[in-house]
């Protein structure tokens, strides 16, 4: 009969007699320290979301307090030894964006200073992923987020569905890029009722990658596709930062009739050049 055996410890317990979860995975020793799972506070859903992935692995969540204080700051309290543990983070993203991303950062910093082996955020979706490119006289604020959560100790991160995929170039870690499109559709597939021949997917026409991804869960569902079009309020194209039109002309107070004389530099700008007086042209 095999036994099974975890690190230095050794069970008696057969292996034929352990619990097992759905799906062929087998539930795991409570009294495995190899790693933890902790939550954030950014939301309910997030500790449920992380009561349920505790209870799946079959691992007690990792004690933690994170909290606000009266001045709105950030602190969290780590109440247990995670020295050379493989941590995972599970953090939600709220409509309240940047004290959820405070929270996992100052929380990461916590556990790194703690000295855990390797810390891994699960961020189902990552914020600031539609800054992801420049916007006139903008930043790219998703470089910015990649390169503070590195610094902070994070050395993994979990998410679904990128805005882009080049996102994960911005990291100097790995990242699991999921995608959610696999379980919808199996859901969809599940719910459906006899009239779902009738359906259709609708999306916007503009931006194109939302065409692109209605049109792959339309092909998979084999179902009519309808685009709403219409005009974008803000460009995607490169031309729109204005780097290749030329200044525009300000209006100045004063009457409406002066007209001031264009300097040699302004006409070097503009093309015009110069024409010389009738008096000093050289005949051939």
């Amino acid at each position: 009969m095999p036994i099974r055996r975890f690190g230095g410890h050794r069970s008696l317990v057969p292996y034929s007699q352990t619990s097992k979860l759905s799906y062929g995975y087998t539930k795991m020793n409570i009294s495995r320290s190899d790693y933890r799972v902790f939550s954030a506070n950014s939301s309910t859903g997030c500790t449920e979301l992380a009561n349920k992935i505790s209870e799946r692995l079959g691992v007690e969540l990792g004690r933690s307090v994170v909290y606000q204080e009266s001045n709105t700051e950030t602190r969290v309290e780590v109440k247990e030894s995670v020295r050379g543990q493989d941590i995972f983070i599970i953090q939600t993203i709220p409509r309240d964006v940047n004290t959820a991303i405070m929270e996992l950062l100052v929380m990461a910093y916590a556990l790194k200073t703690s000295c855990a082996k390797n810390i891994i955020g699960v961020i189902p979706y990552f914020p600031y992923s539609k800054q992801c490119k420049m916007r006139k006289r903008g930043s790219i604020v998703c470089k910015l987020l990649a390169s503070m959560l590195a610094k902070a100790g994070l050395t993994h991160i979990i998410t679904m569905d990128l805005h882009q995929k080049e996102i994960q170039g911005f990291f100097n870690f790995p990242i699991d890029n999921l995608r959610a499109s696999p379980f919808l559709i199996q859901y969809i597939q599940d719910e459906s009722t006899k009239k779902t021949r009738e359906c259709c997917i609708v999306c916007k026409a503009l931006p194109f990658w939302d065409l692109k991804r209605a049109q792959a869960y339309a092909e998979r569902l084999r179902l009519g596709l309808a685009v709403m079009h219409g005009e974008a309020q803000q460009s995607e194209s490169d031309m729109a930062d204005g780097r290749h039109s030329p200044p525009l002309s300000r209006t100045t107070a004063g009457h409406t009739g002066l007209e001031l004389p264009l300097s040699q530099s302004w006409r070097r700008y503009r093309g015009d050049r110069p024409v010389q007086p009738a008096a000093t042209r050289m005949e051939p």
